[in-house]
């Protein structure tokens, strides 16, 4: 059972890190367009960086924790 939960967090990480890296490599590129006078969506991301973005790298950071606790936790009792 603890085999599967880890499995299927590490696939919701794995899918939140491809969001999260989108969201930057949008990022950079608005960055350089607006920087140019060329409209590439700054405006459209900084909408989405409270709902959508900030959220993922919270949950990033939050899945990497919790599969760091789960693994010290079963090697702690699982060696013994």
């Amino acid at each position: 059972m603890k085999e599967q939960i880890v499995t299927w967090l590490n696939r919701i990480l794995i899918a939140d890190v491809f969001l999260v890296f989108f969201g930057f490599i949008w990022f950079a590129i608005a960055v350089i367009g607006r920087y140019l006078n060329i409209p590439l969506g700054f405006d459209i991301w900084y909408r989405l960086w409270l709902p959508v973005f900030n959220p993922a790298i919270g949950i990033l950071f939050l899945g990497a924790f919790t599969t760091w606790s789960i693994d010290k936790i079963t090697s702690k009792f699982g060696s013994k």
